[in-house]
């Protein structure tokens, strides 16, 4: 177990420095206009952002112990095909979700 003094140093320090992170960004350069170039980077932010975060519960799920499953994998197809076909991300995620979910029903 860790030592109280250190878990509440730990957090107070990750506390301090997102505040920090985040203070440089929006306080120092919040209210001026930016560059397109870097309007332009940011755009694609939330594009790099969700693959990132759903590729490992796709390639590595912790409900199978790691090992790949159809489901995920159809799900992952479906949600890939239907953003590619509506460019919709909502109508993308939503068809993701009911084929993993159908899946799982019928796969088991």
């Amino acid at each position: 177990m860790i030592d109280k003094g250190t878990l509440w140093l730990v957090i107070i320090g990750l506390g301090v420095g997102s505040y920090t992170m985040r203070f440089l960004f929006l306080g120092f350069i919040g209210n001026r206009e930016m560059p397109e170039w870097f309007l332009r980077h940011l755009r694609y932010t939330a594009v790099a952002v969700l693959p990132g975060l759903v590729a490992p519960l796709v390639v590595w799920p912790e409900a199978t112990g790691g090992n790949l499953d159809a489901p995920r994998l159809i799900a992952a197809v479906v949600t890939i095909i239907a953003s590619l076909v509506t460019r919709n991300i909502v109508l993308s995620i939503i068809l993701g979700a009911l084929s993993l979910y159908g899946g799982l029903y019928l796969l088991g």
